[in-house]
């Protein structure tokens, strides 16, 4: 088995009385689609937020790529290649869409925001955004301002913005959130294209989806991950189906 790209070990996060996240170690493979699920309050996005150095946690370690990364910063993790998306769409609803992804590409080059105008003109900016928007199925939509697109279409531009910092792994915060059935089965579709040329950590309550796209699950209840496994060992295992899965297991 390859070395992780992402392991957590003992990982804790307290507020006040609360613990949120209790001990939790688990690890990603290079190119894994590995989802975390859990019942609402079970932990996820805190957990979600210490990998992406938003919380600091009160002890354990967070690795990437072999390095201890645990008291870096958000910044610093994303030039190491680690991103994120949100579960509430953060892009820029003025701009276009093929100017959206052509600043995150001009970000990840270490070059300004306030320079846009340059970042639509530049082929070496402009090429790899089309390229991304032909990948997630918007090209037809790139001259398009961003805030008029449908719910569906900004989350797939968000995850566009967060592939043009040419990340190694990427966490995503219920992408599937607000969708529609058929909007749903086309951001699996384009999820699952994703699978083994990134690292993806999915958050996500639509069960059909999750064990329809992922190589692995950690569950969490109550902060702590009591079970890790492939899909078919997740649904057969008691604890889990006891705690969390119920009815949808059978």
């Amino acid at each position: 088995m390859p070395e992780p790209l992402l392991e957590t070990r003992q990982l804790c996060k307290r507020f006040g009385g609360l613990t949120a996240t209790d001990g939790v170690s688990l690890s990603i493979l290079p190119g894994e689609l590995h989802a975390v699920i859990g019942p609402n309050g079970a932990g996820k996005t805190t957990l979600i937020a210490q990998l992406a150095g938003e919380l600091v946690p009160n002890s354990g370690q967070i690795l990437f790529a072999g390095e201890d990364i645990t008291r870096l910063s958000t910044p610093e993790r994303a030039a190491r290649g680690l991103s994120r998306s949100f579960q509430v769409t953060d892009v820029f609803h003025e701009l276009s869409v093929l100017d959206n992804v052509a600043l995150a590409v001009q970000s990840h080059a270490g070059h300004s925001f306030r320079f846009w105008r340059a970042a639509r003109r530049e082929p070496a900016l402009r090429r790899p955004a089309e390229a991304l928007l032909d990948e997630l199925g918007l090209a037809a939509r790139r001259d398009v301002a961003a805030g008029h697109l449908s719910h569906s279409e900004k989350r797939t531009l968000e995850i566009a913005m967060v592939l043009a910092t040419r990340p190694r792994l990427v966490l995503l915060d219920e992408p599937l959130a607000g969708m529609g059935p058929e909007d749903s089965k086309r951001m699996v579709e384009r999820l699952a294209a994703l699978k083994g040329k990134i690292g993806i950590l999915l958050i996500e309550h639509d069960m059909d989806a999750v064990f329809a796209l992922a190589d692995r699950l950690t569950v969490l209840v109550y902060g702590r991950a009591v079970a890790t496994g492939a899909p078919d060992a997740i649904r057969r295992d008691d604890r889990v189906r006891h705690a969390y899965l119920g009815d949808e297991a059978e």
